[in-house]
């Protein structure tokens, strides 16, 4: 029960950290009102590194910003590190 519940969180999470990306490079290409990188780095935090990561690469966003192409790797590193601490 509780695997299938963080299985779903981490889906939907991702998901959303990857349109969060998508969303953000379409609304810069028409000089839009942008998502705030707090909120990119947020949702990334929030166990959704692995699409904020898909969708950097994807969409060709934020990846000459050093602290997202650093940032977002780090903070899977620590996510991943701290999975395997609490299942050991």
């Amino acid at each position: 029960m509780i695997k299938s519940v963080l299985i779903t969180y981490l889906l939907i999470i991702n998901a959303a950290a990857f349109i969060l990306m998508g969303t953000d490079k379409k609304k810069a290409r028409h000089k839009a009102w942008r998502i705030s990188e707090k909120t990119l780095f947020l949702t990334a935090v929030l166990g959704g590194s692995v699409g904020s990561i898909l969708g950097m690469w994807i969409f060709h966003h934020k990846t000459k910003h050093w602290y997202f192409v650093i940032g977002m790797p780090f903070i899977l590193v620590l996510q991943i590190t701290a999975f395997y601490l609490f299942v050991k």
